[in-house]
């Protein structure tokens, strides 16, 4: 990490005034007009002066590149640069290496700390939103749109939409993105365990009504399994409104949206339809002990267990394929009969089956990564993001060096995978898994791409369980929603507050409503309170911030 000196003194002192010691938290303090401020010009100048990279092109592996890296979560711990075989072939044969800064476990408080004494790490990975912009409004970022013609990976791959979309208020581009995309992506759907599935029959899983039936024929054979399982926080339920509406992925009544587009405006969760349909459905389910009566209080490591042993009939989630695949493998391999399998998203009767879409992707992707005016040569970090976004970088960093499990490339850039990319899937595994917390700037196309085109090649022994979900129905049935990204109100704004209440008033209306409801009737009341309670604290206003955004979404998509 750069020392302390007076650029990073000087932002740390706006950013203290700005976040203070409890964190960083925020909207879009922009200047009027969304000029960029003061502070923000004369860093960047500054940063752009002193680049040793000068006016032209940085030339990744002539010379020693450092920079100190930041994951702005909880959870994160990078992993020692160079341990792993990619890592240790980027460190040896491009001349970087990457200093881990940690959050030990509480990100917000490290992130402050490190703005008040000054010394903010180089790279920031972390949200989009309310955290990006506080930085950038204080002069701590660097933009990027002078290296995106001299370093062309991530302008080609990611396209002039998405970094349209991920531009500040001034203008400019601060954010490199992660796993960002131009085709559909995504896991959500339902999960099926295969054994009970031909035990019964394999009857019709295609309506709710089937769903419904076939569950109780599970509940009365099969006593000691879960008929349906909802996952950590009962995300299945979530999942459920999906069915009872066409072109309407469940993310739009989640906990993170709460809003329903309807014509040009967005519209009140609490009186949606397929929202409220989903609910009397999963209080039916749950009337029948159908649902665990854990459903909402259960931890995700209970979840993975049940499903890995079999204990499950159906599971659905965001990403069932994480834990489905697992479990394929352990019960597969104990008896050939038994796994997973996936069916196509279930439906109302009535509902066009084509025009379902249980889960979302957008372009935008995951989180972004931000060069801080604290390092030495911006330009020659962004040069090694530009890269690793790249398809030399991808294929290093998702599946080794060259010569082992792949070796060399076809027309199009994608890998020729060996034999062993086949023959040897646990070392395959573990070299994949050793440096996922290391994919910083994901690049779904290529990688998607390059997978599938593999797969296509292999007899269907032989090909990923997990890819094979993923071509058939996953990637059919995951909806854009590009178009409703960044939504969310700063926190400590006035909308930011309605929509900390309302949130906590939806968590407590879905959970009653499911759990607590003795009948249809009840489960609409709950609805009908939460939405009245709602409005008591200001929901109509949060609906109006969030219909503005998203008509600023749109206008950027169509530039």
């Amino acid at each position: 990490m750069n020392g302390i000196n007076k650029k990073t003194a000087a932002i740390a002192a706006v950013l203290s005034l700005m976040l203070g010691i409890a964190g960083c938290s925020g909207g879009n303090n922009s200047a009027p007009g969304g000029e960029q401020p003061a502070a923000n010009a004369a860093g960047n100048a500054e940063a752009s002066a002193n680049s040793p990279s000068g006016g032209g092109i940085y030339m990744l592996g002539e010379e020693p590149l450092e920079f100190s890296f930041y994951g702005h979560y909880d959870w994160y711990t990078m992993p020692n640069w160079g341990e792993d075989l990619s890592s240790q072939w980027i460190k040896e044969n491009k001349k970087v290496d990457v200093v881990p800064v940690s959050s030990g476990g509480n990100a917000k408080q490290k992130l402050s700390t490190m703005i008040v004494s000054g010394e903010l790490p180089d790279v920031i990975w972390l949200e989009r939103g309310a955290d990006v912009e506080q930085l950038r409004a204080a002069g701590a970022l660097v933009p990027f749109d002078d290296y995106l013609d001299k370093y062309p990976n991530l302008k080609e791959w990611a396209g002039e939409s998405t970094l349209n979309m991920l531009r500040s208020p001034d203008g400019k581009l601060y954010q490199f993105p992660n796993w960002y995309t131009t085709q559909p992506n995504g896991n959500s759907g339902y999960l099926v365990n295969k054994k009970i599935y031909n035990e019964l029959g394999a009857p019709s899983l295609e309506t709710t009504d089937d769903l419904y039936a076939y569950l109780k024929q599970v509940k009365e054979k099969y006593p000691e399994v879960v008929p349906f399982e909802v996952g950590q926080g009962a995300e299945g339920v979530d999942v459920l409104s999906s069915a009872f509406a066409e072109n309407r992925p469940y993310v739009y009544s989640a906990l993170s949206m709460m809003a329903i587009p309807s014509g040009s405006e967005m519209t009140s969760v609490f009186k949606d339809e397929a929202f409220r349909s989903s609910l009397v459905y999963a209080n039916q389910l749950y009337r029948d002990k159908l649902i665990s009566a854990d459903a909402f209080t259960q931890t995700r490591e209970q979840v993975e267990q049940k499903i890995i042993t079999g204990k499950i009939a159906v599971y659905a989630a965001s990403s069932p394929t994480e834990f489905g695949a697992i479990g394929n493998s352990l019960l597969s391999e104990q008896d050939p009969d038994a796994g997973y399998i996936m069916v196509w998203p279930i439906h109302k009767a009535g509902l066009d089956r084509n025009k379902i879409f249980p889960g979302a992707y957008n372009q935008l992707g995951w989180n972004v990564s931000v060069i801080t005016t604290a390092a030495k040569d911006p330009e020659a970090v962004f040069a090694f993001l530009d890269w690793f976004t790249g398809p030399e970088g991808q294929r290093i960093i998702m599946w080794g060096p060259e010569g082992k499990y792949w070796n060399g490339t076809d027309a199009e850039g994608a890998p020729l995978f060996t034999e062993a990319f086949t023959k040897d899937t646990k070392g395959r595994d573990e070299l994949m898994n050793s440096t996922v917390n290391l994919q910083w700037n994901g690049n779904t196309v290529y990688v998607d791409n390059s997978k599938m085109k593999f797969e296509s090649t292999l007899p269907e022994e032989q090909k990923s369980w997990e890819t094979k979900w993923q071509s058939e129905i996953t990637w059919k049935t995951q909806y854009n929603t590009t178009e409703f990204v960044n939504l969310a109100p700063a926190g400590d704004s006035a909308e930011g507050i309605i929509n900390q209440s309302v949130g906590e008033i939806y968590e407590k209306a879905r959970a009653q409503a499911v759990l607590n409801a003795k009948n249809e009737a009840e489960v609409l009341s709950i609805l009908d309170k939460a939405e009245a309670d709602a409005q008591q604290v200001g929901y109509s206003d949060l609906l109006q911030f969030k219909t503005a955004k998203w008509q600023e979404n749109l206008e950027k998509l169509n530039q």
